[in-house]
């Protein structure tokens, strides 16, 4: 059989028994280890249908974190050089990651994205693409804005706040904080006006609004610089 991403990406159903495992564990070992996650709003997530899952990225913390509390199986993206070590890649697809390239236009990655919202999954986005400083939020990426509107799918921005505290960028180190993880409220692309800056707006507005519920206050992007050479 022909192997592609969607294939690959498609490996873990709902309610595989090992990606529950996975979960329990990670939720009862690890983060109370860590110091423990208050969540909020889990009535904000949809039980069922597309659903764009977006939260802020503040540690490399934030997918296991997401992906251990969400009530509901959830699908990523991962950088496709952790796919290399075989270990990885079998460990990686059972959890329902599928690689993308980052630093191209990867169309295989957004196909794979695309049929998953299609099937009515959830998919894991950061809306910023990269980690941030801790201190602003950083610039929407134009990849949500797509997947949000050519799938209809509903919009779930979740602010985060702790796990910058258990491992900061780049600390090689972990210390122990309790984390909060509120789930903002959902909309779609379409509630916007089919407007995309407008859709941009009211992402960034509620990832503001969520994070600041989390107890972390984050400053708008700082605007960019422009050289005068």
């Amino acid at each position: 059989m022909a192997d592609s991403s969607s294939d690959r990406a498609g490996v873990v159903r709902e309610g595989s028994p090992w990606y529950r495992f996975v979960k329990w564990l990670v939720r009862n070992t690890f983060w109370r280890l860590a110091g423990g996650v208050e969540t909020r709003g889990e009535e904000n997530i949809p039980t069922t249908g597309p659903t764009l899952i977006a939260p802020i990225h503040i540690s490399h913390l934030d997918p296991p974190l997401i992906g251990s509390f969400i009530p509901r199986h959830i699908c990523f993206m991962a950088k496709k050089e952790l796919f290399k070590p075989p270990i990885m890649d079998r460990l990686l697809l059972s959890l329902g990651a599928f690689p993308v390239e980052r630093d191209a236009g990867d169309t295989k990655a957004v196909r794979t994205a695309l049929d998953i919202l299609n099937q009515g999954r959830a998919l894991l986005i950061f809306p910023e693409g990269t980690r941030g400083d801790g201190r602003h939020l950083g610039e929407i990426q134009a990849g949500i804005s797509l997947l949000a509107r050519r799938t209809g799918a509903i919009i779930v921005p979740i602010g985060i706040s702790g796990t910058e505290k258990i491992f900061p960028r780049g600390s090689k180190r972990f210390r122990r904080h309790r984390v909060t993880l509120v789930y903002g409220r959902p909309f779609s692309y379409q509630e916007c006006g089919d407007d995309r800056e407008r859709f941009v707006q009211v992402l960034r507005e509620r990832l503001l609004e969520t994070t600041s519920d989390a107890g972390l206050e984050l400053l708008p992007s700082p605007p960019k610089t422009t050289s005068l050479d």
